[in-house]
């Protein structure tokens, strides 16, 4: 589609796997929706991701401060600093994939991200996003928080004027929104609807008997370095 402006969004997940990334190189802007609200109850991938311990996949965990009454978007929520939460994560890391055949290259780096000191939920995420998505080179000035835009609305409405707001002519969604998103409204709207489609990549995973997919970013890492992770996340660019 020539002279198209292609939008996605996302909320700023804890360490994400490969398809987030994925939507990040295909996008011309990458909005970060730390503008919406943060579940009440129940597991959300803003503060876990699952890893490979001792074999299995399991999940690891960002502590988060929820002695709060009513609602709160994503970008108030702070990070329980009760725990020692980065210790144990880089322990837990350092110890399932020390015999990953790129540990030494990538640990150091990483080691750097779970260790930033904010008790910003919001801060803490994008700072790993983006310094993830520099160092596999997909570009960081495409990334925008959505708190920073002057937009209203819930669901799809919120989106769509995300999207306008940056004069984005598509919009880019992943294959699990179709749930929930009204996708005539784009029609209206006059912006195209891009499903990601992103077929999840097998490579070379240490300490496991089958590969298992949808695994934290870290794990790619570990196992492929930068420069392959790169190919993994780009391979499906349109």
């Amino acid at each position: 589609m020539p002279n198209s402006k292609v939008v996605a969004i996302h909320q700023p997940n804890f360490f994400p796997w490969l398809g987030y990334f994925n939507k990040i190189a295909r996008s011309d802007l990458f909005l970060i929706m730390d503008n919406a609200q943060f579940p009440k109850k129940g597991g959300t991938w803003l503060n876990r991701v699952r890893l490979i311990l001792n074999g299995q996949p399991a999940w690891v965990t960002m502590p988060v401060v929820r002695a709060y009454h009513g609602l709160r978007r994503i970008d108030q929520m702070q990070i329980d600093e009760a725990a020692k939460w980065r210790t144990k994560l880089l322990k837990s890391i350092e110890t399932n994939y020390r015999r990953a055949q790129f540990f030494a290259d990538v640990f150091p780096f990483l080691a750097e991200l779970i260790n930033n000191p904010t008790n910003d939920l919001t801060r803490y995420n994008v700072s790993a996003i983006t310094s993830l998505a520099g160092a596999l080179r997909l570009g960081t000035s495409k990334i925008v928080l959505g708190s920073t835009l002057n937009v209203e609305g819930n669901a799809t409405d919120l989106l769509i004027s995300m999207v306008k707001v940056v004069g984005g002519t598509a919009y880019l969604c992943g294959q699990g929104a179709g749930g929930y998103q009204e996708d005539e409204k784009f029609t209206v709207r006059s912006l195209q609807l891009i499903y990601q489609n992103f077929e999840h990549p097998v490579y070379p995973q240490n300490g496991v008997a089958e590969f298992i997919p949808g695994l934290s970013i870290i794990d790619a890492l570990m196992n492929c370095g930068f420069e392959q992770t790169h190919a993994l996340v780009t391979a499906s660019e349109v």
